[in-house]
């Protein structure tokens, strides 16, 4: 091991074995694992690096132990036997390995979670990744804070029934169910079964940003669900299945001219083409020809076919043309962005829309710039903050 010593020193490896005073031992064995981690080792030299940490994790000063948990936290370096070791150290050594070392198995994982209290659960949920075994095992064995640190975790995977099953089990803590309403995306099943139990502003919250089945949609836009604050643009937006939001929409009378309008200057190209093919009884593959052709003629055939109106005919037109315009120019079609840029160019050119259209394009652009300017400061919040993922709740790492 003559390059790998010669960049660590026999004098640091000599002060990690036989250091007179912890501190020193300490030190040392922070020097040398920072040196392992940044070396590019001969398999022969990793095994003979490996051997010193299994030194360091058999060390009994628990500043030694510790400063290879912590400096060592996230490498691939550390060898499972040793992480194994670390993860069931006192919770000050434990945790930081728990929390971020990629060595660890599903089924590693899965056992820490079932046995090892709730600390350990915790800082497992607040992991960089987690399978989908692993969460279905915190959401049956875990404490409310682990299953509460899992479902905040988007990098979490969880299946369809397991997150039923949290909606199940903690029906009553707020803190859990603001943790599932909070995800990134949810299935609908889940959206409408928290709608079913959680207060007025998480529902609201579940309304504006989840995708809902269209019958619960259309419920809660009526009023039968004593709020009537849904925006069905955007419903058609997240849906899943387009196509049967579509058909819905219009089974229930509410297919109209101005929501389709609505739609298409929001970007959403897809939901409006397979409602032109639902009003319209054209297939959708031939509807899409027809809004998409290059002449003045198809857009308008398929418009008077689904029985539009023609005096709004003029505005779809505008509507459509911007969008190709922007798409020609490859502006990435999905995101905030290219939904603010189209309202900013439909708004600017003559139109024929209502007066309540307009009204409700311009609160819509509104909304928009305001939810850039939020996100524009918290990525400056976290540019001046870090990056670096916090610990389980109460605990310090270094």
């Amino acid at each position: 091991m003559a390059t790998t010593r010669a960049a660590l020193t026999d004098a640091d490896i000599r002060t990690l074995v036989k250091g007179e005073t912890a501190d020193a031992r300490a030190a040392a064995a922070h020097k040398l694992c920072r040196r392992i981690d940044d070396q590019t080792l001969s398999p022969e030299d990793r095994a003979k690096a490996e051997d010193i940490l299994r030194i360091m994790a058999a060390d009994a000063t628990e500043l030694v132990r510790r400063a290879l948990a912590v400096t060592l936290r996230d490498s691939p370096l550390v060898p499972r036997d040793v992480a194994m070791t670390l993860a069931r150290d006192i919770e000050s050594i434990s945790l930081p390995i728990l929390t971020y070392s990629p060595v660890f198995t599903d089924a590693d994982l899965i056992e820490i979670v079932r046995i090892g209290g709730p600390l350990r659960q915790i800082a497992v949920a607040s992991r960089p990744r987690l399978s989908e075994r692993v969460t279905t095992t915190i959401v049956e064995h875990g404490v409310e804070k682990a299953v509460r640190a899992a479902c905040a975790n988007d990098n979490a995977r969880f299946t369809e029934r397991t997150l039923q099953a949290v909606v199940e089990r903690f029906a009553k803590s707020e803190a859990v169910l603001s943790a599932v309403a909070y995800r990134a995306s949810l299935p609908l099943s889940v959206t409408e079964k928290l709608i079913a139990v959680v207060g007025d502003s998480l529902r609201d919250h579940l309304i504006n940003h989840h995708a809902l089945p269209p019958e619960l949609a259309l419920e809660i836009a009526t009023g039968s669900r004593e709020r009537a604050t849904i925006d069905l643009v955007d419903q058609a937006g997240r849906a899943p299945d387009v196509r049967a939001f579509a058909r819905h929409l219009n089974q229930a009378g509410r297919l109209t001219a101005s929501l389709l309008l609505r739609a298409v200057v929001q970007g959403h190209m897809n939901f409006f083409e397979w409602s032109l093919s639902e009003l319209s009884g054209v297939p959708h593959h031939r509807t899409w020809l027809m809004v998409h052709d290059a002449g003045p003629l198809g857009l308008r055939a398929i418009y008077e076919r689904a029985g539009l109106p023609a005096r709004l005919f003029s505005a779809f037109r505008a509507a459509v043309d911007t969008y190709h315009v922007m798409e020609v120019e490859g502006v990435e079609i999905d995101g905030l962005p290219f939904q603010e840029r189209l309202m900013q160019r439909f708004l600017t050119q003559p139109r024929a829309a209502s007066r309540e259209d307009m009204d409700y394009l311009l609160d819509k652009l509104d909304q928009l710039r305001a939810d850039a300017g939020r996100k524009e400061r918290k990525v400056a919040v976290g540019a001046e903050q870090g990056f670096d993922p916090p610990g389980p709740e109460g605990v310090e790492f270094i």
